[in-house]
């Protein structure tokens, strides 16, 4: 089984070097559909998971003058405190039921859902934003700020959010920064986000620390070659099919 692990956790690097998209849309429902791992625990893991992978990418971004921090500041004065409400619920409840392990797994499909539109609408709603000029200098750091309380809801929940929605959302709010600075900024902010929340989730004792080693044995190379993989393969279609697999697994999750 530990081989099985560091299989999915090397694809998802695979994916996640190609696309871009978080691991969380990827590993959270390979774990509950195809492991079988109890919601909760996938989804406490995978947070953990992914502010460990996230981590490097601060380092690389922040060397490269990529991030706001303004941006960074106002999701995480949502996103935190959500994370933390998020988790003092989940603490209340018994996670290990069939009510909440039927919650979780709508909420994730949920996210999934929402998660393949912005992969598979991305660069036309950024467009239309830059057109339209949808949202308002003025409106903008309000805006961010209740991204930030969605995607902390969303990512404590799910583990689902702070890759490709985030990316999409900040770049409707800020149409003309660069992607570059998007993209960074949103790696900045999911940091703190994940590991926030993946220690709730530790709190509660729904971490696998084994699962969690095995996933990123396999999951460092996957990161590396996608990466170099990305330069050569046609992006559209990559994020087609990521996004028509999302969206399979969202609704088998949702209806399940």
């Amino acid at each position: 089984m530990e081989f099985g692990y560091i299989v999915a956790g090397f694809l998802v690097g695979l994916l996640v070097g190609l696309t871009g998209v978080g691991g969380g849309s990827l590993m959270t429902p390979i774990l509950v559909l195809f492991f079988h791992i109890k919601p909760a625990f996938a989804v406490g893991t995978d947070l953990l998971y992914a502010a460990a992978t996230k981590s490097a990418g601060i380092l690389a971004h922040g060397k490269l003058g990529n991030i706001d921090w303004k941006i960074v500041r106002l999701l995480a004065y949502g996103s935190v405190p959500a994370s933390i409400l998020t988790t003092l619920n989940l603490k209340h409840m018994d996670i290990a039921s069939d009510a909440a392990v039927d919650s979780i797994k709508f909420w994730l499909g949920i996210a999934l859902l929402i998660t393949s539109l912005s992969v598979l609408f991305r660069n036309q709603l950024t467009k239309l934003s830059k057109k339209e000029h949808l949202v308002s200098a003025k409106w903008a750091p309000h805006l961010t700020l209740s991204l930030g309380l969605i995607l902390g809801f969303l990512v404590t929940l799910t583990s689902v959010g702070a890759g490709a929605l985030g990316v999409t959302a900040l770049l409707i709010i800020y149409p003309n920064r660069p992607i570059t600075t998007i993209i960074g900024s949103d790696i900045a902010h999911a940091v703190p986000l994940t590991l926030v929340a993946g220690l709730g989730h530790a709190s509660l004792g729904t971490v696998d620390y084994g699962l969690l080693g095995t996933l990123l044995i396999g999951s460092i190379p996957g990161i590396w070659i996608g990466s170099h993989l990305s330069l050569k393969l046609a992006d559209h279609w990559v994020r087609m099919a990521l996004a028509l697999i999302l969206i399979f697994v969202g609704l088998k999750l949702v209806f399940h």
